[in-house]
């Protein structure tokens, strides 16, 4: 591949003025961690890989110095910045993306904002990171997006290279559709399209990733098979990526002399009490406050363990300038006061609270002292905190306490999971936790020692591109069937040069866009003028090959010259010939069947049922549309048992559950078709399920053609039913455009 292009919100670096030189300083976040340890492994090991960081710097810069700071970015860090001014990041990152994103995907909708002018700040500032990406990119680049601030950037990417390598990945929770959908209608479609824009889009856990299939679903009407999303001639994948840290640098760390020395310092200071470790960054997500009231309920439950333990609360500095996070720091503040108050004695305070970031060997040396690391986040979209803990411990000596709402609780099963909203719980796994033996602790911290080894920040970084790779590869074997450009030019002169030409059209879907109702789907003029062009070519014969009933195809085609396949194949009639039964049929069956689809007719508002002579369809179009998908299934269920010792087939269909004599299908149809008329080329096209049965059917050679998708057994794929009357017209047009 060619380069990779990392965009993230924030460069893996902070930019700053010391007088008037230019100071880099690393950045200390989880996914500029993740992502230094993968490029730097990933060069090591391949002196041709390249790769360019684009984002914002971390600080603004004078238009006049721009230049100078993009040429040594460029030229020292292989870093291309976004500038923005602090207005602008006032708006972006501290409005829209900090005031709505963030509280609203963890679960805190009081304290979501809903402003117009931010979320159009937001759009502009994603406009200007797209920007940006376009102006480095060169062929056969990948684009690798990240995070809650960029979730328009795939799409403002895709609109303007369509071709482009794009990943992206969520780095916090995804919430449910019932959170999801407290944002305004057009922001979240647009947030959707966004995210859609890229060919994967990763998430921590399977819940987020079900969650965001969901939304897609319910607001944007695209269904999934396996996490694979149908969008236009292209295919989306959503799959889950749970991100590591970097497992050896912790742990070699944790082995090494300086840690040792700041360890043994920390120790004499306490006195051999058992150390509590807590470290976050100051966020109301976080449930800093949840877990002080869980020791201070632990402290009045065991009163016997008050001058044994100590908790070590470690808070970094976090938006200092956002009132709410004040107000926090204050509360976070007194409530420490007060337990230390209420408990502590002259040799021994209770809580140990500090509220700075910690250099890195202090962080190691904690995380390697402490027996219990209380990690409680009421919603965290992963948590590399409780990773790090455990990779912080050469002799596998500790124990680990876990929310279960973390994104990491998923793989830490072994860790005492609890929920951090209730005190009782975490005062309770506090005490399990002291009491744990030294084998079993061993035992524990091992098995998910192992786990993180394996699957490192380096492994879950390549899995992800690897993965979007694979997704580039198929859609590149499937774009070569697109019936455009030289492949569709190559189609119409093979229509041009048969001698007699088999046509077998579907109807909804393929010639007409689907009605709420099957009586609204009437042809419309120029409909009508398309088919009549293809009845009059040469040696053309169409047919209309449809599961619509007889009656209806034929007070809409009576009058114009074409055969017409009715039921999905039972019944015929020629081009101004008379209907007839292709095989006899029965349907008796009908009676005993009727009663089960009219009780999901009535237990599913907006469904119908739909009778014709020798087919039953229960339709569901203009239904809630989860509801209506999930009892499909179950109707299809019931019929497959209901059915075993009837000559029926159960067939699903696009929003319709279709109850048909077996034997009976559009492939069966066709073949009568052809020993009818003996072509020597056939052209068929349809858009559903029942038209796969014509597909598989027809000789090879024939010109099969699906509609709205492009996982088929059709040899060609087109958008819409647009794209697919473009073609009919192209087929009768003169010879002279067809070879223009």
């Amino acid at each position: 591949m060619g380069r990779l292009i990392i965009v993230s919100n924030r460069l893996s670096f902070s930019l700053a003025k010391d007088g008037d030189e230019l100071v880099f300083s690393p950045s200390a976040g989880g996914l500029a961690t993740a992502l230094t340890s993968y490029i730097e492994r990933k060069r090591a090991t391949d002196p041709g890989f390249e790769c360019l960081w684009v984002g914002w710097p971390g600080a603004s810069v004078d238009e006049s110095e721009q230049e100078d700071v993009r040429r040594r970015m460029g030229a020292e860090r292989q870093a291309y910045p976004v500038f923005l001014t602090d207005q602008e990041i006032e708006a972006f990152y501290h409005g829209f993306s900090n005031s709505t994103l963030w509280p609203l995907f963890h679960y805190f909708p009081s304290y979501t904002q809903y402003d117009e002018e931010q979320f159009s700040a937001y759009r502009r500032a994603n406009e200007a990171f797209a920007e940006a990406v376009l102006q480095v990119t060169r062929p056969g680049d990948v684009v690798w997006v990240h995070d809650y601030q960029l979730l328009l950037v795939p799409n403002l990417l895709r609109a303007r290279a369509p071709n482009l390598s794009i990943g992206f990945f969520l780095h916090i929770p995804f919430p449910s559709f019932e959170v999801f959908r407290l944002l305004p209608t057009r922001w979240r479609k647009e947030i959707l399209e966004g995210m859609l824009g890229a060919d994967l889009v990763g998430f921590h856990t399977h819940d987020y990733t079900q969650y965001f299939l969901r939304s897609v679903f319910r607001t944007l009407g695209y269904e999934h098979h396996l996490g694979q999303i149908a969008i236009a001639e292209e295919v989306r994948s959503a799959e889950t990526f749970p991100i590591g840290i970097d497992y050896d640098r912790f742990m070699e760390a944790a082995k090494s002399e300086e840690v040792a020395a700041i360890r043994a310092r920390f120790e004499a200071e306490l006195h051999g009490r058992d150390v509590i470790f807590s470290v976050d960054r100051l966020d109301y997500s976080k449930g800093i406050g949840q877990r002080l009231r869980g020791y201070e309920a632990f402290l009045e439950a065991h009163p016997e363990r008050r001058g044994q333990v100590v908790f070590i609360l470690v808070v970094v500095p976090s938006r200092t300038a956002v009132e709410r996070y004040q107000l926090m720091k204050q509360e976070l503040d007194e409530l420490v006061g007060r337990i230390n108050g209420a408990y502590g004695a002259v040799d021994w305070v209770p809580i140990l609270y500090q509220y700075r970031t910690l250099e890195f060997t202090e962080l190691v040396a904690l995380y390697n002292l402490a027996p219990v690391a209380l990690i409680t986040p009421l919603r965290d979209g992963m948590n590399l905190v409780a990773k790090e803990y455990l990779a912080s411990k050469p002799d596998g000596r500790g124990t680990l306490i876990l929310s279960e709402m973390a994104g990491a609780a998923r793989e830490l099963g072994e860790a005492l999971q609890v929920n951090p909203n209730h005190k009782s719980e975490i005062a309770d796994a506090l005490e399990q936790a002291l009491c744990q033996s030294p084998d079993e602790q061993v035992r524990l911290v091992r098995l998910m020692q192992e786990r993180l080894r394996r699957y490192d920040a380096s492994r879950w970084a390549t899995n992800f591109l690897e993965t979007l790779g694979r997704v580039k590869e198929r859609q590149g074997k499937l774009a070569t069937r697109h019936l455009v450009g030289d492949v569709r030019r190559a189609a119409v002169r093979r229509f041009r040069s048969a001698h007699r030409k088999l046509i077998l059209l579907d109807y909804d879907g393929t010639l007409v866009p689907f009605a709420p109702a099957p009586h609204l789907a009437v042809p419309d003029r120029n409909l009508l003028d398309t088919v009549c062009a293809l009845a009059a070519h040469p040696e053309s014969l169409p047919y209309l090959i449809s599961g619509r009933d007889r009656q209806m195809l034929d007070s809409w085609f009576r009058d114009v010259p074409i055969g017409v396949i009715a039921e999905h194949g039972a019944w015929m009639r020629t081009a101004g010939g008379d209907w007839g039964l292709i095989k006899p049929l029965a349907f008796e069956w009908k009676d005993q069947l009727r009663p089960l689809l009219q009780f999901y007719v009535d237990r599913v508002p907006g469904s119908l049922l739909e009778e014709k002579e020798y087919s039953l369809a229960w339709h569901y179009r203009r239904a809630d549309p989860e509801l209506g998908a999930s009892a499909a299934k179950e109707l299809t269920d019931d019929m497959v048992n209901y059915t075993a010792n009837f000559d029926v087939q159960v067939l699903e269909g696009k929003k319709v559950v279709e109850l048909r004599n077996s034997g009976i299908n559009k492939g069966i149809a066709a073949l009568h078709c052809v020993a009818l008329h003996a072509p020597d080329l056939i052209v068929a096209a349809g858009d559903d399920q029942t038209d796969e049965d014509l597909f598989r059917t027809l000789p090879e050679q024939s010109l099969t053609i699906r509609v709205g998708t492009i996982h088929s057994h059709a040899a060609y794929h087109v958008t819409d039913h647009r794209e697919m009357r473009a073609f009919l017209r192209e087929l009768t047009e003169s010879s002279d455009l067809v070879h223009s």
